[in-house]
């Protein structure tokens, strides 16, 4: 039985390799990824029984796509099959000045598509403690934001804790647009976790003393936004994390977690960035694992920040660390000696 439900879309990610651009050699690597998808996969990967809900079209990529999933330990039982396509884009990774490229071709994909009927949400949610969404999916088309609210209502009737990544696109929708759905669906919302801009673009809250292009962030204005945060929406926490971009190669890494009104901080890494793709999902599984083990906040957003970071490491969408790894470099071994 799935401790965790995570309900998104699962997108076939195309890349040219290395940090070559977008055709300029006439080849791309494919894997699997998407938000939800990659909070499943983190958390299976972690030990926590996980299940993912979405629909995939019958054809051999949806195929491929369940089988993906499984092997990487998520329980698959609640896909629906149907549609035509699935969902793809394309991940041009910069380096150094030259920020990383997306380019969505995910119009009318199978899970787009979606609608009352194609998920029972009550046998979903049955026996999960936890279930997860992003931002990213009520932006795919009404139907999709009408199955968040119709999943989000059902778990917490069901009493699971609800937790939502803004994960903001604009490539998929106005802040405007974003701002009313996500608005309508924060009343079921226990956790809400979101990026350094995230609260800014989606609901007009911006950290006062920080500039994000600038990589210049302010802690005490991050903790000011949780509390707003808190106080209009009736959430029980809020965390962020905290990227100090210095070029698309190097960031500095941390996060924070808002909880019972104190604003608890992570130390910050150094990344040299290998695939930043999927740093924020793991981030928000190792959080959500944390809470589920019954780590106290300070350990929760250190185990967090640790996993994200590690990820940061890995191609591809998935987090393929592991717990250890991830306890070592939260306690402190982040000297990246080789392992013999």
């Amino acid at each position: 039985m799935a401790q965790v439900l995570t309900f998104g879309e699962l997108m076939l990610r195309l890349s040219p390799p290395g940090h070559e651009r977008i055709l300029q050699t006439p080849r791309f690597d494919a894997c699997f990824g998407g938000g939800e998808a990659n909070v499943a996969v983190g958390l299976a990967r972690l030990g926590v029984p996980a299940a993912f809900a979405t629909r995939l079209p019958a054809n051999p990529l949806g195929d491929a796509a369940m089988g993906e999933l499984a092997r990487q330990g998520v329980d698959t039982r609640f896909v629906a099959r149907g549609g035509s396509r699935i969902g793809i884009y394309y991940c041009e990774k910069g380096a150094s000045q030259r920020a990383s490229k997306v380019v969505y071709d995910r119009a009318g994909s199978a899970i787009a598509e979606a609608g009352p009927g194609d998920f029972d949400w009550d046998r979903a949610l049955a026996g999960v403690s936890w279930f997860h969404f992003t931002g990213i999916t009520p932006a795919l088309s009404d139907s999709c934001a009408a199955l968040c609210l119709e999943a989000a209502k059902a778990a917490k009737r069901l009493g699971a804790t609800v937790s939502c990544d803004l994960n903001y696109r604009k490539n998929l929708w106005s802040p405007a647009k974003a701002g009313e759905v996500m608005r309508g669906l924060m009343p079921c919302v226990d956790l809400l976790i979101g990026n350094e801009e995230d609260a800014e673009k989606v609901f007009g809250i911006r950290a006062e003393g920080s500039d994000v292009s600038g990589g210049q962030l302010s802690q005490a204005g991050y903790a000011r936004v949780a509390e707003r945060l808190v106080a209009e929406f009736g959430l029980k926490a809020v965390a962020i994390t905290l990227r100090k971009s210095r070029s698309a190669s190097d960031n500095g890494w941390a996060g924070m977690l808002y909880e019972g009104g104190a604003a608890h901080f992570s130390r910050e890494y150094e990344l040299h960035i290998v695939d930043r793709v999927g740093g924020g999902d793991s981030f928000a599984a190792g959080l959500i694992a944390s809470r589920l083990w019954g780590k106290g906040p300070d350990e929760a957003i250190a185990f967090a920040v640790a996993a994200s970071a590690i990820k940061h490491s890995i191609e591809g969408d998935f987090n393929l660390a592991t717990k250890e790894e991830i306890e070592a470099l939260a306690k402190g071994d982040g000297s990246g000696r080789v392992q013999r």
